[in-house]
C-alpha cells in the first residue's frame, strides 16, 4: 500500500493506492498538533499502519513556523563587521507611500547576532586567518548563556570557500553538544550575502521543529506498526526521505501547493493537456502555477513572510483568497475578501464551530451551490442558518439582500485569483488563453469556470477527487535533490569545456548524496545556467539536458542565451555585448513508479432530489444537480448552469458552459461557442 498525507490548513487529505484501488479521505486539520491530524485520516481510512510500504507527507508545519514566529531559537555568527546584515537587507522598499514602513524582520533579535574575525576574498583566498582563540573567549560563552536551539553561520564569501564556515561548526558542537548548526554554504551555495544569511537563519529557526515534528510523526507511526519508506515532499516539487529532511528543512517550506501541482500536472497530461495553468484553492490561500509543455517553472528563489529563500522552488503565486478567508468591510465602507483566514478553529461560521464571521465558504452555502447534506459525502453537517447569519451585518451595512452580499464576496475573491493567474501568465509574457486552467482543492471547482471566463479561457480540467490532488501528488512526486554553486565566469571559447567539468563534479556530489540516502537506481540529470549580460543584476536561467550539454560550444551557448532573455524580455543584444555565467544548478531525479490511473471516487454523495435553485446575481433560477461519479459511470455530459457533487469538492457548471468525464476520469468543463 502507498500512502499520501497532506495536511492544510483546514482539512487533512488522505489518498491511499492499493492493489490497482484508491481510496480518498478527508478529516479536520488539528493546527496545534498536525501530526494528531495525520493519524486521525489514517485511521478513518481504516488502514494497517503495517501493511503501509510507501508514506509520503506534506505539511505546513515549516510555513507556519516562520509565519507565526514560533521556530527555535536562534542566534546569527557573521564574519566581523557584517552582524547587521539580516537588518540592513536591501535597499527596496515594498510599500513607497507609507510613511511607517518597516523592513521584514528576521526571526533572530539582534543582540543574538555574534561574529567571528576573519577574512575570505571573493576568489576563495584566506586574506585573515579564523581567530578560533577570540571565538571560543568572546563568542562561545554568549551562545551558551543564551540556550539557543539552533546557530545560523554566514561569512563572507564562504560559497567559495567554507573552510571557516565549517570549523566554526565544529567549535560550536564540541562546545554546545546537541546544538542544531546550519552553515550557509550548505543551504545556499551562492553569492549575494544578504540571500543567503536569510536561507541560512530561517533554516537553523525551522529545523528543531521540523526535526521535532518529523520525530515525534516517526515514532507514532513506529508504535503503531509502520516499517515501510517514509518521505516527505519539497517545495521544489519532488520528496526526499525524512531523515534526509531534516537536515534541510528550509526544502519543505511549499511542501503541500509543490505537490499539488505536481499531482494535477501527472493526472492532467494522461488527457493530452500539456499546457496548463494550476489553479488549487483549498482553506486559507490559492496557489497558481504555470506549466509549460508538461513541465512546472522553477525558480531559484522564493519569498516568505517578505524574508527571501533561495533555494530551488515551483514558481508558484500564492493570495490568500481560500474557502476560508473571511469576508469584511474595510475603513473605507468597502467589501473585502482575505487575506485572514478562519482556517480550521473556528473554522466557517456553517462549520458549526464557534465560527460567526462570514466565509467564502459560508458564501457558497448561502448561494445553493453546497448543498449542506452533500458537504464531504455527508459526512459533516453545515448549519446553513448560522451561514446566513453570519452575513446579516453586511447585508445591512450595503442595504442588500444576504444573497447578493455572498455573491459579490464570491466575485471579489474571484478577482483576486485572475489577479493571480495574470501574475504567472500575462505578465511574463504568456497568454492564459492558450492553456487550460486546472481547479482542484476543496473550494477551487467552484468557481474555476467563472475565473476562466474572465481571463478567456475556454477549457477546465478538474483531475478525479480534486480536493485531494495535493495528497495524490505526494504519491505521483519523484525523489528530487538540487545542487548550485555561484561559479561567475565570461562566456569565451573555452567556457563551455570548463562548464562540463563542473557540471561533472556537481553530478557526481549528487549521485554520492543519492546513495547516503540508501538509493542506488539510475538517476537522471537537468542542467541549468544562470547567465545574464556583463553588468545586468540579475540572470536568465538556460535549462540543458545531458545531451544538449554535451554538444554545447561558444555560438550555441550565446545563441540559446539570447532566445532565453527575449522570451523573458522581449528583447536581447545582438551587438556582441559580453555575457557571463553566474551559477550552476544540477538537478537530480529518482523516477518513482508510475501510479495506476487514479479514477472518480465511488464514495460521491448521492444527488438531489429534483432541480434546487442557484442564485445567480440577480434571481433564484433552477439549475441542474448531479454527482460527478454518476457522470462518469453514465458516460453523459451536463449542461450549465449545473451543480456536480463529489466526496471531495463541489463544481459549477455555469450558463454557456457544458461538463462531461472523459476517458482518463478527469472532468471536462467546455465553454460553448
Amino acid at each position: 500500500m502507498k500512502v499520501g498525507v497532506e495536511v492544510g490548513g483546514t482539512f487533512t487529505d488522505l489518498v491511499a493506492h492499493s492493489g490497482g484501488q484508491v481510496r480518498v479521505i478527508k478529516v479536520p486539520s488539528t493546527p496545534s498538533s498536525p501530526d494528531i491530524g495525520v493519524v486521525n485520516a489514517l485511521r478513518a481510512a481504516g488502514i494497517d499502519f503495517s501493511q503501509i510500504e510507501d508514506f509520503a507527507h506534506g505539511s505546513t508545519v515549516a510555513t507556519n513556523a516562520v509565519l507565526e514566529r514560533k521556530g527555535g531559537k536562534v542566534a546569527f555568527v557573521a564574519t566581523e563587521g557584517f552582524r547587521d546584515i539580516l537588518f540592513l537587507q536591501r535597499h527596496d522598499r515594498r510599500q513607497i507611500y507609507d510613511l511607517f514602513y518597516k523592513k521584514p524582520a528576521p526571526p533572530v533579535a539582534r543582540r543574538a547576532c555574534f561574529e567571528a574575525r576573519e577574512r575570505v576574498l571573493t576568489d576563495g583566498t584566506v586574506e585573515r586567518a579564523l581567530d578560533e582563540g577570540r571565538f571560543r573567549a568572546e563568542v562561545l560563552p554568549l551562545l551558551e548563556a543564551g540556550a539557543y536551539d539552533s546557530v545560523a553561520i554566514c561569512l563572507l564569501n564562504a560559497y567559495r570557500n567554507p573552510e571557516h564556515e565549517l570549523r566554526l561548526a565544529q567549535l560550536i558542537r564540541d562546545a554546545l553538544p546537541g546544538i542544531v548548526v546550519t552553515c550557509s554554504h550548505q543551504v545556499a551555495c551562492e553569492f549575494r550575502e544578504y540571500e543567503r544569511a536569510s536561507t541560512a537563519t530561517l533554516s537553523a529557526f525551522v529545523q528543531p521543529v521540523i526535526a521535532g515534528y518529523l520525530g515525534r510523526l516517526t515514532e507514532t507511526l513506529t508504535r503503531e506498526g509502520f516499517r515501510g519508506r517514509f518521505s516527505v515532499m519539497q517545495s521544489n516539487g519532488g520528496r526526499l526521505p525524512a531523515e534526509a529532511m531534516r537536515e534541510n528543512a528550509i526544502s519543505a517550506l511549499f511542501s503541500g501547493p509543490a505537490a499539488g501541482v505536481v499531482g494535477a500536472v501527472r493526472q492532467v497530461v494522461r488527457s493530452g493537456h500539456r499546457n496548463i495553468i494550476t489553479f488549487d484553492m483549498g482553506g486559507t490561500s490559492s496557489d497558481v502555477c504555470l506549466v509549460q509543455d508538461g513541465k512546472p517553472t522553477l525558480a531559484p528563489e522564493t519569498e516568505i513572510d517578505g524574508l527571501p529563500v533561495r533555494t530551488p522552488v515551483l514558481d508558484i503565486v500564492s493570495v490568500g483568497a481560500g474557502g476560508g478567508s473571511l469576508i469584511w468591510i474595510d475603513d473605507g465602507g468597502m467589501l473585502r475578501v482575505g487575506p485572514e483566514s478562519a482556517g480550521a478553529q473556528p473554522g466557517p461560521a456553517c462549520y458549526g464551530k464557534g465560527g460567526t464571521q462570514p466565509t467564502i465558504t459560508d458564501a457558497h452555502v448561502v448561494l445553493g451551490t453546497v448543498r449542506p447534506e452533500a458537504f464531504l459525502g455527508g459526512q459533516m453537517s453545515l448549519d446553513v442558518a448560522a451561514a446566513h447569519r453570519a452575513f446579516d451585518a453586511l447585508a445591512a451595512h450595503f442595504r442588500l439582500p444576504v444573497e447578493a452580499v455572498a455573491y459579490n464576496a464570491v466575485r471579489l475573491s474571484n478577482a483576486n485569483i485572475v489577479r493571480a493567474i495574470q501574475l504567472v501568465s500575462t505578465e511574463r509574457g504568456r497568454d492564459p488563453r492558450d492553456y487550460v486552467l486546472v481547479p482542484f482543492g476543496g473550494a477551487g471547482p467552484m468557481q474555476a469556470a467563472q475565473i476562466a471566463e474572465e481571463l478567456g479561457i475556454d477549457t477546465v480540467v478538474a483531475p478525479p477527487n480534486p480536493g485531494v490532488t495535493s495528497a495524490h501528488g505526494l504519491l505521483a512526486s519523484d525523489f528530487i535533490k538540487y545542487e548550485t554553486m555561484t561559479h561567475r565566469v565570461q562566456v569565451a571559447d573555452d567556457t563551455c569545456e570548463e562548464l562540463r567539468k563542473r557540471f561533472a563534479a556537481m553530478k557526481q556530489d549528487l549521485e554520492a548524496q543519492f546513495l547516503r540516502m540508501s538509493f542506488d537506481q539510475p538517476l537522471t540529470f537537468g542542467f541549468t545556467l544562470e547567465m545574464r549580460y556583463v553588468g545586468q543584476a540579475f540572470e536568465v536561467p538556460l535549462e540543458l539536458d545531458a545531451e544538449a550539454l554535451a554538444k554545447l560550444d561558444r555560438a550555441g551557448l550565446e545563441a540559446a542565451f539570447i532566445d532565453a532573455h527575449h522570451r523573458i524580455y522581449f528583447h536581447s543584444d545582438k551587438s556582441g555585448r559580453p555575457m557571463e555565467v553566474v551559477a550552476l544548478r544540477v538537478g537530480a531525479t529518482l523516477t518513482a513508479p508510475p501510479l495506476a490511473a487514479t479514477s472518480q471516487n465511488t464514495g460521491s454523495a448521492t444527488a438531489a432530489a429534483g432541480e434546487p435553485a442557484l442564485y445567480d446575481g440577480t434571481q433564484w433560477a433552477p439549475c441542474a444537480r448531479r454527482t460527478v461519479t454518476g457522470l462518469a459511470t453514465g458516460g453523459q455530459s451536463v449542461q450549465g448552469p449545473a451543480v456536480l457533487e463529489d466526496y471531495t469538492t463541489t463544481v459549477l457548471v455555469p450558463a454557456g458552459w457544458k461538463a462531461a468525464v472523459d476517458s482518463q476520469s478527469n472532468l471536462i468543463l467546455s465553454k460553448e461557442a
